[in-house]
């Protein structure tokens, strides 16, 4: 560019056009909202910084209107309104260097009208039938989400089971099948948001009322919110279907992909009413199934998405500086869906083909450049979802020619029988015209001389006389310019020592040999390429080493050579001025590669056929081949039998066999040799066994219990590998022993494991006969073995007898009674019950202890002393008790007193402690003292004696140690034990910690020392 530094001229190395930093975005506000702003941003990066303006709707925004502020590049709106501010707005960024324009940003206004004032018509619905509610939303701007309440604000609807449905679409409320309690008053909730603000309003009440029906109808499902045939998608947003069906029982809705598997992505939607869909990609792209089913039937609908595409650069321009009276050729390459359409902008005007200037879509053409054609260039590509801007700055250049940044080399050297190259490179604009000389000769084109049109001197087999200076020469119509080198000649590089072919086995270490003579004034340097790949030998962890010796030597260490380490091997010995090269090559014997073209044929239901291509042998010829197998029931893969079991080195196909029915798998063949097995084929693509009879009966076959007139069968669910087929489910086989007739159920769900025969008739406990086999579409499996159930029992019909209590303490008693007989045939004793109570007390409210098994005697504690109680036994078994003993009465005794022995003092003597207490004094409503109980613990361990009522005293050893010991002293009687006084006793202290009971029930630990005399 000229050397002007006028205001309005753009100086290369100083000046930079505008570069956007920050584009308006939309904005939806709120309509009304007269004392607000809207702020659309721009800025951008420019030397010198960077002036704005912006359009609406194509015009100028009138900046001088006091409604409209321009801070920085920012555009200000005050008090927007609908009529005169609503559109589509763009920001134009401006220097001497040129202009840019923004991407557009539309300006809307969002508004909810109240819903209409009249009540709405009240609906009918019958209990176990479907049933809407429609919203019917007020006018609005953006689209709405809704949500329903029901009776009063805010008790909104929720999911109950998937028997409601809110449509995002329309906003009416649907319910799969009404019940009863569904009656009530129900109110649409709608909401917009918008950038600034989040505005709501609610219906009048919908009243729905549900006539109830005892004998509501069974139905299958009937979709009634269903999603378009047609369904356009935009790649990176999140796409959502719709789908609810009325259905009696509820029905529930599984989503599938017809023309592929359902993406992952779906998540928890894809058993719900809407699938959603995020991040979607073209892999997306198909026909969607919503199945809607319960156990009367199903339901299907489908509808294709459509994926599109807003568009996406490709390929841009770039800025370019190009000289005067030359050629200017952009491109710019979008893609999108639907196919994108491209236009050019240059400084912010459209640019069309005329004169010099050539518009094709996506290329742009300039020819004979002038300087007015300097400025910032736009390439703007749209479709109907989006518009995308590539910016790019065109300098147009003028210069004389010049070589001060970029002379002719001062010294090249060159080899002796090679070629030079001289590069004459001068900046200039127009393009000069270039020629060389040698001293005062000028040089033109001959057997070892070549004058390239852009000015490069190529000379060939070099000769000492070559030597000498040589000069370049430019010229242009502004002026000219000469630069000059001087062309050193020396030796020629030799290789001596070629590297030689080398055979090696996968693992082994090969050397490789590389000598070479050289120009002794310049220093050699050996590298080495694998297929022409250059090599790092400086990596003292990789395969391949530098061999040390002289300057001339430069062999090649190959260490555990592998398989991709075959092939052509070049060695460079090189100089500044020439090189020279030898290649050998390096074959690597090892196990065999991947074999290829895996595919699998001829599914049957236990059996497939593989073929695939051989891969590389790696010069050691297959021996043979192993399949391998993968299916959901195996974490991994493991080797599949076929048929022949063997398969020789040469066969490239193989049935494999032994597999089960209707399951998925993937294979991969395996090539081996005497070198190894080699890697995996690429696997197959996953494929499913054809459908087959069940082979196996279900296990687990028993039973029992349940409610009288009840035949209770159970079984283990058959697993996925033993099912063979869809369709699947049980039949039961049943009959009481003995009978020739078989009673036969099905049972079609998979996962069942019970059943249930109810009949009035059926005795109690009768031993049945039952057997079990699974069923498919394909046909049936084998029966079970027979297995013996009991129907339901029932309760006990005889009473024990004899039953007697006795009281052991204030608080326990023991209860006995006389077994009944098993003469009944009802169910299986499993123990008694036995219920007592408080006289005074009624019966209902008795306490209960059972016992396991056949015991006639049970213990009962807990009870409250000197209280008369009343016990009876009964007999029970899994359906329940039977009839009540007769009732006895026991009395408890008196309890026992609730103070512990006091003044308890000690002595120790060597290795003994001999322990003295009061006797303790009962009260009238107490009973006597018997004796007394002393519980000696010691480190875990403990020992009990029981004295006679006349000892008050006793002699206990020591521990061997300096520890101590815990006595508990207590009195005992007819009632039970009395409270305890616990003593800590030590060997060398002559201290005692006594545990004392204060009048509150507040238990502490006070430390005494005592004097120990005896009387």
């Amino acid at each position: 560019i000229l050397n002007n530094l006028c205001g309005d001229v753009c100086i290369t190395g100083h000046d930079s056009g505008p570069v956007f930093e920050e584009q308006p975005s939309s904005v939806v506000y709120p309509e009304g909202l007269s004392e607000g702003k809207v702020t659309l941003n721009c800025q951008a990066r420019a030397s010198p910084a960077a002036t704005y303006s912006w359009r609406v709707n194509g015009t100028d925004v009138p900046v001088g209107d006091p409604r409209y502020t321009l801070v920085a590049g920012n555009l200000v709106i005050s008090g927007p309104q609908f009529v005169r501010d609503g559109g589509s707005y763009q920001c134009l960024a401006i220097n001497r260097c040129g202009t840019i324009l923004s991407r557009a940003a539309n300006l809307k206004f969002g508004y909810l009208h109240d819903f209409p004032g009249e009540g709405r018509s009240p609906q009918t619905a019958y209990e176990g039938a479907g049933a809407f509610l429609a919203c019917q939303p007020p006018a609005h701007y953006p689209a709405l989400s809704y949500r329903w309440f029901v009776s009063e604000f805010p008790s909104f609807m929720k999911p109950d089971g998937g028997r409601w449905f809110v449509s995002q679409v329309t906003g009416n409320l649907y319910l799969a099948k009404a019940e009863p309690n569904d009656t009530a008053s129900y109110f649409c909730f709608t909401t917009i948001n918008m950038d600034i603000s989040t505005k709501s309003t609610f219906s009048k009440a919908n009243q729905l009322t549900v006539q109830p029906d005892a004998n509501a109808r069974k139905s299958a499902p009937a979709i009634k919110v269903g999603f378009p045939a047609e369904t356009y998608a935009l790649t990176g947003h999140t796409t959502q279907l719709e789908c609810f069906a009325y259905g009696n029982p509820v029905p529930k809705l599984r989503w599938r992909k017809v023309d592929g598997l359902l993406p992952s992505k779906a998540g928890a939607s894809a058993e719900g009413p809407i699938l959603t869909l995020p991040e979607m990609t073209f892999h997306e792209e198909g026909v969607y199934e919503c199945e809607a089913y319960n156990s009367e039937g199903r339901d299907t609908q489908q509808g294709r998405i459509t994926v599109q595409a807003q568009p996406e650069w490709l390929q841009v321009m770039s800025d370019s500086e190009v000289e005067i009276s030359s050629e200017l050729h952009w491109t710019c390459v979008a893609a999108g869906k639907p196919r994108p359409s491209i236009r050019w902008l240059r400084n912010g005007q459209p640019l069309s083909t005329q004169d010099r200037v050539e518009v094709n879509g996506g290329r742009l053409k300039v020819i004979n450049l002038a300087l007015e054609d300097s400025g910032m260039y736009q390439c703007v590509a749209e479709n109907k979802h989006g518009t995308i801007y590539s910016n790019a700055e065109l300098r147009v250049q003028v210069q004389v020619p010049d070589f001060r940044s970029n002379p002719v080399r001062r010294l090249v050297p060159a080899a002796r029988g090679g070629q030079v190259m001289m590069e004459c490179r001068p900046r200039a604009a127009p393009k000069p015209t270039l020629f060389w000389s040698r001293g005062t000769e000028l040089l033109t084109n001959s057997s070892r001389v070549t004058v390239t049109p852009d000015g490069m001197l190529r000379i060939h087999n070099i000769s000492r006389a070559d030597e000498g200076k040589y000069t370049c020469f430019a010229e242009n119509y502004l002026g000219k310019a000469n630069s000059t080198g001087h062309l050193s000649v020396r030796d020629a590089t030799k290789i001596t020592l070629a590297p030689s072919n080398a055979d090696i086995n996968q693992g082994e270490n090969v050397t490789l040999q590389c000598h070479a003579s050289h120009d002794p004034t310049m220093d050699l340097t050996f590298t080495w390429a694998l297929n022409e790949a250059l090599l790092d030998l400086e990596d003292p962890g990789g395969p391949y080493h530098r061999v040390e010796g002289k300057e001339t030597i430069g062999d090649l260490l190959i260490v555990s050579g592998q398989l991709s380490q075959a092939g052509t091997y070049s060695c460079t010995a090189q100089t500044v001025v020439d090189s020279a090269s030898a290649s050998a090559k390096l074959v690597v014997r090892g196990p065999p590669g991947p074999p290829g073209g895996l595919v699998v044929k001829n599914v049957a239901a236990t059996s497939v056929e593989l073929r695939w291509s051989r891969g590389y042998d790696n010069h050691s010829p297959i021996g043979k081949y192993v399949i391998m197998g993968h299916s959901p029931l195996s974490p991994g893969w493991k080797r599949m039998r076929t048929d022949p079991s063997n398969i020789e080195g040469n066969a490239e196909s193989i049935r494999v066999v032994g597999l089960l029915p209707w399951m998925d798998y993937e294979f991969q063949v395996i090539a081996s040799n005497i070198l190894g097995s080699g890697e995996p084929s690429m696997s197959s693509h996953t494929i499913r066994t054809q459908q087959a009879a069940p082979t196996v009966a279900p296990s687990g076959l028993g039973g029992g219990g349940g409610d009288r007139n009840e035949l209770i069968i159970t079984w283990t669910p058959m697993a996925r590998e033993y099912q063979n087929g869809d369709g699947f489910g049980y039949i039961l086989a049943f009959r009481k022993q003995n009978s020739p007739t078989w009673v036969v159920e099905r049972v079609s769900n998979v996962e069942s494991s019970r059943y249930v025969y109810s009949n009035q008739s059926l005795s109690p406990y009768c031993l049945f006969e039952v057997k079990i086999k699974a069923y498919n579409r394909k046909g049936e499996g084998p029966f079970s073995q027979i297995a013996v159930v009991h129907s339901a029992e029932e309760e006990p019909t005889v009473a024990p007898s004899r039953i007697n209590a006795t009281a052991l303490t204030a608080f326990e008693m023991q209860v006995s009674w006389d077994p009944i007989q098993h003469l009944s045939t009802n169910g299986i004793l499993q123990g008694y019950e036995i219920r007592y109570w408080r006289q005074h007390e009624r019966e209902a409210s008795a306490d209960r202890v059972r016992t396991a098994g056949l015991e006639t005697t049970a213990r009962v504690v807990g009870l409250r002393p000197s209280t008369r109680y009343h016990v009876t036994v009964m007999a029970y078994n899994s359906a329940g008790t039977g009839p009540a003993s007769p009732r006895t009465t026991v009395t408890t005794r008196r309890p026992p007193p609730n103070r512990p022995p006091g003044n308890v003092s000690w002595k120790t003597d060597g290795s003994w402690v001999t322990v003295r207490w009061d006797h303790v004094k009962t009260l009238d409503n107490e009973s006597a003292v018997l004796g007394y109980k002393v519980l000696y613990k010691h480190e875990g361990q403990s020992a009990l004696k029981v004295l006679d009522k006349g000892k008050t005293s006793v002699t206990l050893p020591l521990p061997k140690d300096n520890g101590y010991v815990v006595l508990e002293i207590r009195s005992w009687g007819e009632g039970g034990d009395g409270a305890a006084q616990e003593t800590i006793v030590s060997r060398d202290s002559g201290e005692t910690w006594t545990d004392c009971v204060c009048p509150n029930n507040i238990f502490f630990l006070i430390k005494c020392t005592l004097v120990h005399y005896f009387p």
